[in-house]
């Protein structure tokens, strides 16, 4: 599932560097360190919570907030630190767009460690920086320094710097 219109996607200037065409890209990502001590806010049409497994499942237009980050999808589990005293990740599918600053990415799935800060993105990743734009199989974003790493075909396309 798309969600950024593949218009867009085409006029994207990119001038990454042809590092970004092989296996694994290291980027910046999104304009700050995302600090992951911040309330992870969650709205969505449904909630349903399992008792037993410290789980619970948020559907329909799920909006997740921490800081400067917005993760949405129409799917997100959240499972619960086993003394319940805080969220230990999220896993969003169905469809994930990540923002963070004017940075976008869109994936099938993500997974969120709320202690470590890492987020993997994995399934027709697609990054937008600006008008630059990258496509992956997976992307490592690590929200506490800022960056992500993109693996396995990673692609982009170098257009010569247009005179105005």
């Amino acid at each position: 599932m798309r969600l950024l219109n593949p218009i867009a996607l085409s006029l994207c200037l990119l001038s990454i560097p042809a590092a970004a065409l092989a296996q694994g890209a290291q980027i910046a990502f999104g304009n700050t360190e995302q600090n992951t001590d911040l309330p992870v806010e969650v709205t969505a049409d449904n909630l349903a919570v399992n008792q037993n497994d410290g789980t619970a499942v948020f559907t329909g237009n799920v909006l997740i907030g921490q800081g400067e980050m917005r993760l949405s999808a129409p799917r997100v589990l959240v499972v619960y630190l086993q003394d319940q005293s805080g969220i230990e990740r999220l896993q969003a599918s169905g469809g994930v767009t990540l923002v963070s600053g004017e940075d976008a990415a869109e994936a099938s799935n993500a997974d969120y460690n709320i202690e470590s800060g890492l987020i993997e993105m994995k399934g027709d990743v697609l990054l937008v920086q600006g008008r630059n734009a990258l496509t992956a199989d997976k992307m490592f974003v690590d929200t506490k320094a800022g960056t992500a790493r993109m693996s396995g075909r990673v692609k982009t396309v170098l257009q010569p710097e247009q005179d105005n």
